[in-house]
């Protein structure tokens, strides 16, 4: 066996990575690195590329880049080296980039882990808040598989997000006036109404390297693939809308929040609410949606700017989840299990101490 010259290093081992585009193709990279730059870079998947001298271009343009570079210097380098003419349908520069960036870091994919999914009873609104924190702490430590767990609701909640206003966001007044819990999650985004039998709520609570290489534009839409492939099966035109929508043509249908988990393990908390038959002449009440926030969205009215799921599917809220497990199953593998009994009274114990506080709930005022 040859040994390598003093000062360079010897090619790593094949790296394989894989980005399934939301909406589109499966792109596929095979590479090695040597001496600190991509070596033997091929560029697979089931896209459509023309002409075919493009496929080469891209594999050459990849070949010699610095194994530091960003997805952006990647993606750039491909984009200047393709030809004029050339039609990249399914996929694109970005998408090349993200694989090749999992492939470096030795990102895992879904059937990477053994995952649960979990479909509890109601719990009060505070404790869901606290749910979702725990539960990203137990995936991110080793002790829970990454898990899908769908929230039921008996009572009515206001959600917002880490950093907003609670003033700025809520009725208190009428919040009190028609028994509307309102609570703080740890995730940003917006704000949330919630009603009993009204929204679809999940979250994912899922490893670091599940999404190592992404950005968190594209780790939304990554992680909300699932989804929409499961509401396009029920004959919703489902589509991702950068950077935390669910959408269809009729209006849109849900919102995605994230929060990422410092630590060894890195997980993540990915949650999305989706309304199935929302009371928008309430949700105004109970919200200060403002003009510009609504302007912004090119609608004028925010119980008409919410499509309820109900109206595109004429189907039971309880068919929709089905379809979304099933559908999460199939990609997964995911085995149905149960929150512990340790869970449930670390959430408890949290929302004592965090979740229920007016500390926490008016950290902005």
């Amino acid at each position: 066996m040859t040994e390598p010259l003093h000062g360079e290093t010897a090619p790593s081992s094949p790296l394989h990575g894989e980005y399934k585009v939301p909406g589109g193709k499966l792109v596929v990279v095979d590479l090695e690195v040597d001496d600190g730059r991509i070596a033997a870079f091929r560029l697979a998947g089931d896209f459509f590329l023309e002409p075919d001298e493009a496929l080469a271009a891209i594999d050459a343009a990849v070949t010699g880049l610095p194994e530091e570079a960003s997805a952006a210097d990647i993606a750039a380098a491909v984009r200047a080296a393709l030809p004029a003419d050339a039609v990249l349908l399914g996929f694109s520069p970005e998408a090349v980039a993200t694989a090749v960036r999992r492939a470096i870091g030795r990102a895992a994919d879904w059937r990477d882990y053994r995952w649960e999914l979990v479909h509890p009873g109601a719990v009060p609104p505070a404790v869901h808040l606290a749910l979702d924190q725990v539960l990203t702490e137990e995936v991110g430590a080793g002790r829970r598989n990454p898990t899908l767990r769908i929230w039921e609701w008996d009572q009515p909640a206001v959600v917002i997000g880490s950093f907003q206003s609670l003033r700025n966001e809520v009725d208190l007044d009428n919040a009190a006036r028609y028994g509307v819990d309102v609570v703080r999650r740890i995730s940003g985004g917006g704000a949330m109404f919630m009603e009993a039998g009204s929204v679809v709520t999940y979250s994912l609570y899922a490893p670091g390297d599940l999404v190592r290489g992404m950005s968190f534009a594209e780790s939304y839409a990554f992680l909300d693939d699932w989804v929409l492939q499961a509401l396009r099966s029920l004959g919703i035109d489902a589509t991702y809308q950068p950077l935390n929508d669910i959408s269809s043509p009729l209006g849109k249908i849900g919102g995605a929040a994230q929060k990422r988990l410092a630590g060894p393990g890195g997980a993540v908390l990915h949650h999305v609410t989706m309304s199935y038959d929302i009371d928008g002449d309430r949700m105004v009440e109970v919200l200060r949606i403002g003009r510009e926030k609504m302007s912004d969205k090119g609608t004028v009215s925010a119980a008409k700017r919410v499509d309820p799921l109900r109206k595109q599917t004429g189907l039971p809220r309880s068919a929709i989840i089905e379809r979304m497990e099933q559908t999460f199953i199939g990609l997964t593998g995911a085995e149905r299990g149960d929150l512990t009994e340790a869970e449930l009274a670390a959430a408890e114990e949290l929302v004592r101490t965090k979740f229920s506080t007016r500390e926490w709930l008016e950290r902005v005022p």
